[in-house]
């Protein structure tokens, strides 16, 4: 936590407030007028934006925690991401750093459940595999299938997918993996149009 950038956009009263609270002094405090600016820093830094004056119109999902700072007449009933709430005025400093905190924590769960494997994102905790807009639900067996694949270099033999995935014994005759490896590659090929997710050679299967 103590990595993330908090910064407030549009409002500099409200940034230098807070930049003088001790309650906030782990975080970097950061002020934006701009908002293209803003959001693009905040996608490639660890940064949780407060945002005052409402963007809905002006900015796409976004992929980091954020908070929707509104009077209660202005209470949004649509947000634009996973990560991003609404917080009604007045509210306490207190109430905002436990948005913050909560924010953040479940931010920092998400992005420890997303493994990159050969331009695919597999959530383990959603059971998906996804790549450009795209997603395909998968089963527990193929996530631990690809997380094993995600923590090799080498190739993957049949006998180590039966040992770490179905709890085998080296030893048991089973076509388990060739059954799954071909589903599993007929439902990437119909969902993402890749007819050569999974490969083998004489060494095992790899990505």
């Amino acid at each position: 936590m103590n990595s993330y950038t908090i910064s407030i956009f549009a409002n500099k009263i409200f940034f230098e407030i807070i930049k003088e609270i001790k309650l906030f002094s782990q975080f970097k405090i950061k002020h934006y007028e701009d908002l293209d600016l803003c959001v693009k820093e905040a996608e490639k830094e660890n940064q949780l934006v407060v945002f005052f004056n409402n963007p809905l119109n002006k900015i796409k999902i976004n992929n980091f925690p954020s908070i929707l700072i509104v009077k209660p007449s202005k209470a949004i009933s649509r947000l634009f991401g996973d990560f991003n709430e609404q917080l009604n005025m007045p509210f306490t400093i207190l109430d905002f750093k436990k948005k913050i905190v909560s924010l953040i924590a479940k931010n920092e769960f998400k992005k420890n459940s997303l493994i990159r494997l050969s331009g695919y994102i597999i959530d383990k905790n959603e059971r998906k595999i996804k790549r450009n807009n795209l997603e395909l639900k998968l089963s527990e067996k193929e996530v631990n299938f690809l997380i094993l694949f995600s923590a090799s270099k080498k190739p993957i033999n049949k006998n180590l997918v039966l040992k770490n995935v179905w709890k085998y014994s080296e030893k048991t005759e089973t076509h388990t993996v060739e059954t799954h490896i071909h589903r599993l590659r007929k439902k990437i090929s119909k969902k993402f149009g890749d007819n050569n997710f999974i490969k083998n050679n004489k060494m095992g299967y790899y990505i």
